[in-house]
């Protein structure tokens, strides 16, 4: 019987093992899956993903995480990462992403049709990296009992002494806030904008601490009496059956700052392809999917908010019963990109 040299055998084995590398990228390439890290999760994202799945037979694998981790375990995978679509809840967050390479711009018409250019990264002539499929409002909630609701119902009167000792809010390093600010800087500039996070400052009931529901709960208990929330978290506890969310939501009104001039300010949850996606047509595809009616609807309702889509709804009962609002005009995209700055501005007023 014949016997292959070793160096024969040695080419023999490698000439195998790269065909069967071959064959695994090929196959990785036409495997109908979608690998998905999501800083969203919620229960009706299963109905999302399932109807998904169920129309183009392209099945989803999930991280879940939120926006920090997402980002960072992006950084660290590099070119070797499995991700192929991003769904985060912040646009400063999303621009940073794009700032740091992270996603790859994309051209589609359907994208391009259904989500207003507004809500949707900055193109640069290859396509937007980032398109919002969400919104909520950063709403003003306030006291009924010890404050007027004309003096609560703009985001300059939170910095109005009228206000001070009245006003809680979370962090204003927290995306959220860099987020208002930001919208607040490209209405006000810089200077006007740094004397607004001063004011606040100085009208603080006490430092900055929690989250949203906290500051509606400080206001309710008369710890403050004005904060800011964004409008999903006041949705939440308005449909909430505990009888405690119930009582908080009796003490408080809610307003749409700014209906007079520039309208409220609106952010997004939204969704991107990753840089290195090893599956970009079906993750494109899955963009797509979030712009259509269905999908806007279990998408937004997720989280109690409004859908992007014109004629597709979400049908809360919530939301309607906040009503309709006008909401700011400019960019998401501006608005993240000034989160850099706004964040000088607070370290130069020290809000923390």
């Amino acid at each position: 019987m014949f016997a292959l040299r070793p160096w024969a055998r040695r080419a023999a084995l490698l000439t195998a093992a790269l065909a069967g590398l071959s064959s695994s990228l090929a196959l990785a390439q036409d495997d109908k899956v979608l690998n998905l890290y999501s800083a969203r999760h919620y229960q009706t994202d299963e109905a999302l993903y399932a109807d998904f799945t169920a129309a183009t037979g392209i099945r989803i694998n999930r991280v879940d995480a939120d926006d920090a981790g997402i980002l960072e375990r992006l950084r660290n995978e590099g070119a070797a990462s499995p991700a192929d679509v991003i769904l985060l809840v912040d646009a400063a967050r999303l621009w940073r992403a794009e700032e740091s390479g992270l996603f790859r711009p994309i051209k589609s018409a359907v994208l391009e049709q259904r989500i207003p250019a507004k809500l949707r990264g900055a193109d640069k002539g290859q396509g937007s990296q980032w398109f919002g499929f969400s919104t909520r409002a950063r709403v003003i909630v306030y006291n009924k009992t010890t404050v007027k609701k004309e003096d609560a119902d703009t985001y300059e009167e939170l910095a109005d002494p009228k206000n001070k000792g009245k006003v809680c809010t979370r962090s204003g390093a927290h995306p959220y806030n860099l987020s208002l600010f930001g919208a607040l800087l490209e209405h006000h500039g810089p200077a006007k904008t740094e004397t607004l996070l001063k004011g606040m400052v100085d009208n603080m009931a006490r430092p900055p601490k929690g989250g949203d529901t906290d500051q509606i709960k400080a206001v309710a208990s008369g710890e403050c009496a004005i904060a800011l929330s964004n409008s999903y978290y006041v949705a939440r506890m308005m449909r909430s059956t505990k009888p405690e969310d119930r009582a908080v939501m009796e003490k408080v009104g809610v307003v749409f700052p700014n209906q007079a001039d520039v309208g409220a300010h609106v952010n997004i949850a939204g969704g991107a392809v990753a840089r290195h996606a090893p599956h970009g047509e079906a993750a494109i595809k899955f963009l797509e999917y979030l712009a259509s009616p269905k999908a806007q609807g279990y998408f937004a309702n997720g989280n109690n908010e409004y859908a992007v889509v014109e004629g597709a709804s979400a049908d809360n009962p919530a939301l309607k019963a906040l009503g309709p609002f006008k909401a700011e005009v400019i960019p998401v995209a501006v608005v993240g990109a000034n989160s850099a700055k706004v964040q000088q501005l607070l370290d130069r007023v020290g809000f923390k």
